[in-house]
């Protein structure tokens, strides 16, 4: 009975889900638009920050899990940061029955879809959303973007497709291997790493290389200890000290970089 009294006490915090709780006390305004894009619909998820005068805004690219809650709450953590955050749902109309991300079955589904989607199409979704949140009356008309996983590697690939791009900060994700597709990059390119990612790693040196070739602002960091998704696992219950610690750090470089915007 004593066992059982103990699992009933714990059970409330077992069930608790930090990430969806962050994003249910956020004193910040949330809000879902909807922008056309061609003959689609694109959803898209925006958070305001708190400040006196018109903002820069970022746009978040979710990881190929698509617009997951995590994702929305890092949308959260950017406006906390004093931008205005836009995060797109790339798998718009895709879904079951023209759904969305949160109508896939599994996660696994949602990956599989996300994989299928051509090059142009993301690019347009990026564009339509930078394009939306820079007319926003609170909007001081200057857009980066951040994206984790796979939106690090589109966060890279729209820096070379969009020339009034501010920033790109690109947390573990590949960078485009085409010489020329870098050289039209225009704005500086921040680089969040985890030391534990051979997968990734093992390109840095070589973009690192394109880059300075080309002229081109790249600075990459690797986070000692941290392994890829750091900035998912760092907050989660249970973490490692090395990926908190990383996951603090790339926050603390990540609202240094937004001030300089």
């Amino acid at each position: 009975m004593k066992t059982f009294a103990a699992l009933a006490l714990l059970l409330p915090a077992l069930l608790q889900d930090p990430v969806k709780d962050r994003l249910d006390q956020s004193p910040r305004h949330h809000e879902w638009v909807q922008i056309k894009v061609g003959d689609r619909t694109l959803h898209a998820f925006v958070v305001f920050p708190e400040v006196k005068e018109k903002a820069p805004a970022v746009v978040v690219i979710h990881e190929n899990k698509g617009l997951s809650d995590w994702v929305r709450s890092a949308a959260d953590q950017f406006a906390e940061a004093g931008v205005i955050a836009i995060a797109p749902d790339h798998l718009s109309g895709l879904g079951p029955n023209g759904g969305k991300t949160s109508d896939f079955p599994t996660v696994d589904a949602a990956t599989q879809a996300l994989y299928k989607l051509p090059p142009d199409q993301v690019s347009a979704d990026l564009n339509a959303c930078a394009d939306y949140v820079a007319k926003l009356d609170a909007c001081n008309g200057k857009v980066a973007a951040g994206g984790f996983c796979w939106g690090g590697g589109q966060t890279f690939r729209f820096a070379t497709n969009r020339e009034s791009l501010a920033a790109a900060l690109v947390f573990y994700g590949p960078a485009p291997e085409d010489k020329a597709a870098l050289a039209k990059i225009k704005c500086p390119v921040y680089g969040f790493y985890g030391e534990n990612d051979a997968r990734i790693n093992a390109g840095i040196e070589k973009t690192t290389a394109s880059m300075k070739e080309a002229g081109k602002t790249y600075d990459p960091v690797i986070y000692k200890g941290a392994g890829h998704g750091f900035m998912r696992a760092g907050e989660t219950t249970g973490a490692k000290d090395d990926e908190k610690k990383a996951r603090a750090d790339a926050w603390a470089r990540i609202r240094d970089i937004l001030k300089k915007l």
